[in-house]
């Protein structure tokens, strides 16, 4: 596999945790380094450690990972979204912390990373370098969850339930996405 191919694919992975990054900025009060590194590392890191899961359980997992993946993905989006959404039109005030979450983190890195271990798995049956592989998903991702992150976070300030109501309904309709691809009735 080329480098241009593992990039790509890395650029498409990053997607969902850009959108997921820029949900997440919107709720932080102050942000500074720390807290968007945080939060980078969550995505970045579990993005380039599932496609190393896939990759060792190659074809045994795979039919696992490929019948329950987008089922997974679209209820821990359609609960995290939903959960938005209610709130954006409670017109709840959010409360902005600045904190981060742990379970919350953990849920939305998990639900942005699973196709990258159904990824993994066809690195199995490739020849690919694992360790460039994974590399360059963990960097694109961490690049592009952080820019995500400053976004949300400086638009979120001004229009926060605009913004909330907008991130909530993004989630859902990757999730969505997901699962129609998967079932097959969205070709791309």
């Amino acid at each position: 596999m080329e480098i241009y191919e593992i990039i790509g694919i890395s650029l498409g992975l990053a997607m969902d945790a850009f959108a997921a990054s820029v949900c997440k900025g919107l709720s932080i009060k102050k942000i500074d380094w720390k807290k968007i590194i945080i939060i980078v590392l969550y995505f970045s890191v579990f993005q380039a450690l599932m496609p190393v899961l896939g990759y060792f359980f190659g074809t045994t997992f795979s039919s696992f990972v490929e019948k329950v993946d987008h089922y997974i993905v679209f209820i821990l989006l359609l609960i995290i979204g939903g959960k938005m959404i209610y709130d954006a039109i409670l017109n709840k005030k959010d409360k902005k912390s600045d904190g981060i979450n742990f379970k919350e983190m953990f849920l939305l890195a998990i639900a942005t990373s699973i196709d990258a271990l159904a990824v993994g798995v066809t690195f199995a049956f490739l020849e690919i370098n694992l360790l460039l592989a994974i590399t360059i998903i963990g960097i694109i991702t961490f690049i592009l969850s952080g820019i995500g992150v400053v976004i949300g976070n400086k638009f979120g300030g001004k229009y926060q339930n605009k913004a909330k109501l907008a991130g909530g309904i993004i989630l859902i309709l990757i999730g969505l996405k997901i699962l129609l691809q998967h079932l097959g009735i969205l070709p791309f």
